[in-house]
């Protein structure tokens, strides 16, 4: 369940993320519910994981997960583009996250 609590929290992430830029500022009502919405749901779950997962682990993996598929949702819905840097900082995060959750003893309780 502890995995499942995280993956629906990078989930409401991501939909809060996407929202929020379509809310346009909050200018729009709809949007900007859907971003408030999502993203209390996000920290919900969040929290729900943190009773299983060090503070330390779940948070890198929610920022990187939810950094990555930000960028893909950035990239084929908004249609925004990458440079070099931007894709080599993704992957030292990336790396980032795996290294701390298989070979960090923090990754254990």
């Amino acid at each position: 369940m502890k995995y499942l609590f995280l993956g629906l929290a990078i989930a409401f992430e991501l939909l809060g993320s996407s929202f929020l830029k379509v809310s346009n500022g909050f200018s729009k009502l709809i949007p900007s519910i859907v971003t408030i919405m999502a993203f209390i749901a996000c920290f919900y779950f969040l929290s729900l994981a943190l009773k299983f997962i060090p503070l330390s682990i779940a948070y890198a993996a929610w920022g990187g997960i939810g950094i990555v598929l930000t960028t893909v949702i950035s990239v084929v819905i908004f249609k925004q583009s990458l440079d070099l840097p931007a894709v080599i900082g993704i992957v030292l995060i990336v790396a980032g996250v795996i290294i701390m959750n298989f070979f960090s003893k923090a990754a254990s309780h």
